[in-house]
């Protein structure tokens, strides 16, 4: 797809991937909304690249309604970058693993991600089709935890690995209609969370990828992105972005 002109909708646009994602998309032309529960990130953002903050939580489909409304083009590029990575053990000192930290990780990275999906799909098909034939492009954000989940993981793996499995299944839906889905599953990033530990934690971490070895940049996995927005034959498929790494169990 022609990214110049089009609107896109980038979930977690306040920081990280989905900075560097919303810059990577604006620079290419993009009418982009940044949709983040951090408004002010998102602001900030926004008056970066020239585009439109909205603030709300992937989980509501009240936010997600609004946020598309304020979109100053129709959205045919929707990024899903917005998730949580708590650490929790099935059974830790304090006993098993409450449920409702579980659920909120479900929540959050799987139901949000199809939350945004199914809102923004369901505008996407009564869109004119595009030069080439296509309605909109849709891109998630899974983890090579889907496939190596670590001890401590069993909530993250789970929702990652619930968004990498269901990227199939919803190509093959919607390409009747003109809109292809991809996923990309991510290794380690130099994001918010890796970024605010000690040097020589993240230097240790960057040591564990065979090559490059170091952490990775937001910016590479916006390249990415972009080229499944722009790739017309890509689609139904799982990227792994890690550097050739392979999680041990700890």
């Amino acid at each position: 797809m022609e990214i110049l002109g089009q609107g896109a909708f980038v979930a977690g646009g306040g920081s990280g991937l989905g900075a560097a994602t919303a810059r990577e998309l604006a620079a290419a032309g993009a009418q982009v909304v940044l949709f983040d529960r951090d408004g002010p990130a998102a602001e900030a953002v926004a008056a970066e690249i020239g585009g439109t903050a909205a603030r709300g939580d992937v989980t509501s489909e009240a936010d997600i309604t609004a946020a598309l409304d304020c979109a100053p083009s129709p959205v045919r590029i929707v990024v899903n970058c917005a998730g949580i990575a708590p650490a929790g053990r099935l059974v830790g000192r304090e006993g098993p693993l409450p449920l409702e930290a579980f659920e909120r990780v479900i929540a959050i990275n799987l139901t949000g991600t199809l939350n945004v999906m199914r809102l923004a799909a369901a505008r996407m098909v009564g869109l004119d089709e595009l030069p080439g034939g296509g309605r909109g492009v849709m891109v998630n954000t899974a983890s090579i935890a889907a496939y190596e989940g670590q001890i401590g993981q069993v909530a993250y793996a789970a929702s990652k690995g619930g968004v990498a499995a269901m990227t199939l299944p919803l190509a093959r839906e919607l390409a009747g209609r003109g809109i292809r889905v991809n996923t990309i599953a991510p290794g380690l990033f130099r994001t918010p969370m890796l970024a605010g530990l000690p040097q020589e934690v993240q230097a240790s971490l960057g040591a564990q990828v065979p090559y490059p070895s170091r952490l990775g940049d937001p910016a590479e996995f916006a390249r990415t992105a972009r080229f499944a927005v722009e790739t017309d034959y890509l689609n139904g498929e799982v990227i792994r972005l890690d550097g050739a790494l392979r999680m041990q169990a700890r």
